[in-house]
């Protein structure tokens, strides 16, 4: 059982493991912020600028509930299209922002990768007398 829980350590503490972690909980907390954005700030102005419509009511009744006065036997079956175009603009959003990200970074390595490598030094005075006397070592031994 120790062996398994050491490899599960190893496993746990690559870099690769710990920076995916680290990015699905700022994606989580990202994904909320979007979320939060679209349903109270951006939904809010295309309500008013629709007429005063909440997407979020806005769905289609497949069947409706079945009722015994007050009492709900069977509720109603509803497809939902308000929220689910809410959630497209958050997806749209979420997906924008990851495509400037990737954007940027890439924009990053493309110029890391132009910078020229710095040229090699020029060789000291002992080092071209040191290859001179290699080169007439090899010329002798012929």
């Amino acid at each position: 059982m120790s062996k398994f829980i050491n490899e599960f350590k190893e496993f746990a503490m690559r870099g690769n493991v710990l920076d995916m972690a680290v990015g699905v909980v700022i994606g989580a907390a990202f994904g909320k912020i979007v979320s939060s954005l679209v349903d109270d700030l951006i939904m809010p102005l295309v309500g008013v600028a629709t007429g005063g419509m909440n997407f979020t009511d806005y769905k289609w009744v497949v069947q409706k509930a079945v009722m015994d006065g007050t009492e709900i036997i069977k509720p109603e079956v509803t497809l939902n299209w308000g929220s689910w175009i809410q959630t497209i603009v958050n997806f749209i959003i979420i997906a924008f922002c990851i495509f400037v990200m990737i954007k940027f970074i890439n924009k990053l390595s493309r110029k890391k990768a132009e910078e020229p490598a710095p040229a090699d030094p020029e060789p000291t005075k002992e080092e071209v007398l040191l290859t001179e006397i290699r080169d007439l070592l090899k010329n002798q031994q012929k």
